[in-house]
């Protein structure tokens, strides 16, 4: 047999494959595979190796992925899928003789993009363990103790010894096979209370030998086989036992024995047995209640410190406030319950206990603390059992008087607490299960419990308040570090040690996370002469940023506190999570997500959920996802080090082409016959964004604002497939009608610069056209008319009709600017002909309109006016609400000059609704500036008090408070205003 001994063990008595001879499969110690009772060699060693891990799987699923990490780690060559393939081919032969060539079979079979290995009935012990356990515990509910120790006795007589002692070589297997081997310790410390309470301890010794030999640092494990020795007569032999764990863990872990380890000395010393209860002795967990005295003890006052340098958090006290004045209800049933959650060294526990003091006086029977650990591994964190015992000695139960069991601890402490004042803190608990049977039984008691996720089952079946916690406001956090700071005798205020702004923007690196400004205020209080600037150095290098707060021993620092959030996270979560470090700016979207990762919508959708839940994203009322800035410093050094540079790469160009594609279906909606040039078809994997309605696109936009621009640049880049001029040109209709002037300017000059690098001529004509309509915005006319004409000359060398006319309108618009109106007329009159013959029935209202102002500034009022009106009436046949603003200006100039003020107040007041409707911001301050001073002009001074407001309104909402000109036109206006009134109230100044 080349396979050696130590995996898992499973037997079968009659499991019959499809070639009628029996199998028969042991995991639980060698691993050993049976064929019509003959022993067979399961294969080369990675063979039993795959083996043993789907045999530990039995019933779930393994991707080949997995498999693969499982196998071979970090070192998995090129050929690992075929290897598996391979060995799972030679493994359904040796299963299944008969099995034809390239068949699945009976038992191993293929799932999704991985295997399965279901087992027939009583074929793999593993199952059976399992089902004999099942059966043991379902015995013991319903009071049959003598069936329920057989079944016990029967499941561990399966057992030969530890799982993946030879297989399991990386930290993901151990953890399988450990999992498995806490399955038989479990049932091992179950079945022993059991035998002893029974007085027949000797039926299960032999399996706690092999259980303590396998674990020798395992508390319950060995007191369970002194307790079973020491009751069975084997008094030496138990108190040896005794002996070599004490040492061990002395040596090995410089800790004491336990009190479980100390309770079962006790009793191998005084000859007395174990009075273990099971739903008590008969059934009655009354009789557990009954058998102890609590010792007299005094009023217990367990809460931590109140932190000394504890600011802000107003809101939030005032809240825990609120809600503690509900103790007054009459109609609850239970304790007032509220859990703080929040993201790890967010303040919840900070928080917590500086109210928990606040209110400590008011509950007169004490106040119980327990730290759950539920922020540690799974191992490390209190179990609900040992979290009862403790809060049971603090009421005053002798040790020794503390029953075993969870059901019968939870009645003592229950009665314990009934109809008493009690303050619980539950701090780091780990989830709802682990508070639920910590709650006193009392409707005056107050629990406040602090978790990283939200505890919504709590909130569901108990109750619970739920309050989420952010990092603090910057003034908080700033007063925050002083405070700290202040108390360091040998250290310079802040102010005068650092340059202006220097601590503010530590703050604002540290993502005013509280753990991480208080690491950093122990670090300069620590060396008083290390200056805020290093500091602050430091922290700007976004993948080194988490080794500014490491260091410190025995800190527990913002890189564990995460570290802990993503260990629990399933494989496509924590994918994810890696990935959304390559996010360039806040707030994106699940749609987004889905492109990075290459999941499908529904499966980025629930990877988020559990990412919003362990607080490492979070989500915005908008839908989209942001990551806090320590958090995403996390993020990225997990995705330089588990991404290859090849997957990174390729994640982030699938995030580029869905900002691409997305804007150019936005932008299909804002400007149907737009100069967009559709991109080729998205990559696989990529989820497109397509909204439909007018306000869906500008909504769309609005929630990408940051990002977008930032995706030009790195576009730019070259790597990632996208061109910046495509994603830049679908970003120009948003961009002009919100007044994001200068976000235009720049991604328009990224996406030239980039262009001329390429050599792609009429990418760059593209782009400086559309450069130049931004200028104009800037007054920079000049610029303007020379892009213009190095665009146009290309666009004709090329044939481009339609692009041609969009310059001529461009120039129309310059030489209008200018007072060229004779020009402007010309231009006009050129893009109205290209428009026709490239059918584009936009462009032709376009010019119509254009010809009209020119005509209009020329004196031809009437003609102009024709013109205006066929624009206005072919707009509103075509229900492009876009242009009918800038048409009713240009009709209501035209009433003007042929004396007409009502008619033209009337057609700005519709273009300004035309502008709101449409969303935009440049019209909306053009008709609303026009219109304030048409009504001035008729003596409507409150008429034109409210435009001028509407019109600063409109100004401050584009970028940078709008352009100079349009300041300038306000100050202007003001200026008429308040020489006719005292209105203009500087809280509406232009220039704030």
């Amino acid at each position: 047999m080349s396979n050696p001994a130590g995996v898992l063990a499973v037997r079968a008595d009659d499991a019959r494959g499809p070639a009628g001879g029996t199998l028969h499969l042991e995991i639980l110690g060698p691993l050993r595979l049976w064929r019509d009772g003959v022993e067979v060699d399961a294969g080369p060693r990675q063979q039993c190796y795959l083996l043993a891990l789907l045999l530990a799987r039995a019933g779930r699923p393994i991707s080949t992925s997995e498999l693969i990490e499982l196998v071979w780690g970090e070192d998995a060559p090129s050929s690992a899928p075929n290897v598996i393939h391979k060995y799972v081919g030679a493994l359904r032969r040796l299963m299944e003789p008969a099995l034809p060539l390239r068949a699945t079979g009976s038992y191993l079979r293929r799932h999704g993009d991985g295997y399965l290995f279901a087992p027939a009935p009583g074929m793999l012990d593993l199952v059976s363990f399992r089902e004999l356990a099942s059966a043991a515990r379902a015995g013991l509910a319903l009071r049959h103790r003598d069936e329920a120790l057989d079944r016990y006795v029967e499941a561990l007589g399966l057992w030969r010894g530890p799982a993946g002692d030879t297989y399991a070589s990386g930290t993901s297997a151990m953890s399988i096979f450990s999992g498995l081997d806490r399955e038989f310790f479990d049932v091992c410390v179950a079945a022993a209370e059991l035998a002893v309470s029974l007085g027949r301890p000797e039926r299960v010794l032999q399996p706690l030998r092999l259980a303590a030999s396998m674990a020798p640092l395992h508390e319950p494990v060995q007191a369970s086989l002194i307790s079973a020795l020491g009751a069975a007569g084997h008094q030496a032999e138990a108190l040896e036992v005794f002996r070599t764990a004490r040492i061990r863990l002395v040596e090995d872990l410089g800790i004491d024995p336990g009190e479980a380890l100390r309770a079962a000395h006790r009793r191998v010393l005084s000859q007395t047995p174990t009075s273990a209860v099971v739903n008590g002795a008969d059934g009655d967990e009354t009789q557990a209640f009954d058998r102890f005295t609590p010792m007299p003890l005094v009023r217990p006052a367990q809460l931590p410190p109140d932190l000394p340098t504890f600011v802000g958090r107003t809101d939030e006290l005032a809240a825990l406030g609120g809600l503690r004045d509900d103790l007054g209800d009459t109609r609850r049933t239970g304790p007032l319950i509220v859990a703080l959650d929040g993201m790890g060294g967010v303040g919840k526990s900070t928080l917590a206990a500086h109210f928990a003091h606040l209110v400590a006086g008011e509950f007169t029977d004490g106040q119980l603390y327990l730290d759950l650990r539920g922020d540690q591994a799974e191992v490390g964190s209190a179990s609900a059992a040992d979290a009862l015992g403790s809060l049971l000695s603090s009421q005053g139960v002798h040790v020794s008087s503390v029953p075993e069991t969870l059901a019968a601890r939870v009645g003592i402490y229950r009665s314990l607490t009934a109809g008493k004042r009690v303050l619980v803190l539950l701090d780091n608990a780990r989830d709802s299960a682990q508070v639920r049977p910590l709650l006193p039984n009392s409707t005056e008691s107050l629990v406040l419990v602090t978790s990283r996720n939200p505890l919504v089952e709590l909130a569901a079946l108990d109750g619970a308040h739920l309050l989420h916690l952010d990092p603090p406001d910057m003034e908080t956090a700033r007063r925050l570090v002083r405070r700290r700071l202040d108390r360091a005798p040998n250290r310079l205020a802040p102010e005068t040690a650092a340059p202006a702004g220097i601590l503010d923007e530590i703050i604002e690196l540290c993502g005013r996370l509280p753990l991480a400004l208080a690491i950093l205020a122990g670090r300069l209080s620590a060396r008083p002469r290390l200056s805020l600037a290093t500091v602050a150095a430091e922290l700007r290098d976004g993948t080194q940023r988490l080794a500014a707060f490491s260091g410190s021993q025995g800190v527990r620092d913002p890189r564990n506190a995460f570290a802990w959030s993503y260990r629990q996270l399933n494989p496509q979560a924590a994918r994810l999570f890696r990935l959304s470090s390559a996010a360039m700016a806040p707030g994106i979207s699940a749609e987004a997500f889905a492109s990075l990762s290459e999941s499908p919508p529904r499966v980025a959708h629930a990877a988020l959920r559990e990412l919003a839940d362990a607080a490492l994203l979070d989500e915005d009322d908008k839908g989209r996802f942001t990551s806090h800035v320590l958090v995403k410093a996390y993020a990225q050094e997990l995705f330089l080090q588990e991404e290859s540079a090849s997957d990174r790469d390729a994640a982030t160009s699938r995030l580029l082409q869905h900002y691409l594609h997305s804007s150019y279906h936005a932008a299909i909606v804002l400007a149907p016959q737009g100069s967009m040039v559709a991109p080729s078809p998205a990559p696989a994997g990529v989820v497109v964004e397509r909204p439909t309605s007018y306000g869906d696109a500008m909504r769309w936009f609005e929630n990408h604002c940051d990002v977008l621009p930032e995706a030009v640049r790195l576009a730019t880049d070259g790597a990632f497939g996208v061109v910046p001029w495509q994603l830049a040109l679908a970003m120009q209709p948003w961009l002009q009608r919100s007044g994001r002037f200068h976000d235009w300017q720049d991604v328009m000059r990224l996406a030239l610069a980039s262009a001329h690098e390429r050599g792609d001529r009429i990418g760059a004509a593209r782009a400086m056209r559309s450069l130049a309509d931004s200028c104009y915005y800037f007054a920079a006319n000049e610029e303007a008319l020379d892009l213009l004409s190095r665009a146009q000359k290309i666009f004709a060398e090329h044939g481009m009709l339609a692009e041609q006319a969009m310059v001529h309108t461009s120039l129309h618009r310059i030489h209008s600017e200018l007072g060229q109106h004779e020009r402007a007329l010309e231009e006009t009159d050129k893009a109205l002909v290209l428009y026709r013959t490239a059918g584009v029935e936009q462009g032709e209202i376009w010019s119509s309109a254009a010809r009209g102002r020119s005509l209009v500034r020329l004196g031809a009022l009437d003609e102009g006016m024709s013109c205006l009106a066929d624009a206005l009436a072919r707009n509103a046949i075509a229900e492009w609400k876009t242009d009918e603003a800038d048409i009713r200006i240009c009709i209501a100039e035209c009433l003007g000059e042929m004396g007409r003020p009502h008619q033209a107040v009337e057609q700005l007041a519709q273009a300004v609704e035309a502008a709101v409707e449409a969303q935009n911001r440049i019209r909306v301050f053009q008709a609303s500036i026009l219109l304030c001073e048409a009504r001035l002009d008729l003596d409507d001074v409150p008429g034109a008090c409210q435009e001028w407001r509407n019109a600063c309104d409109a100004m401050h909402s584009m970028q940078n408070g709008g352009t100079r000109t349009m300041r300038d036109k306000v100050c202007d206006v003001g200026d008429r205003l308040q020489h006719v009134t005292e209105f203009y109230p500087r809280s509406q100044d232009p220039q704030r």
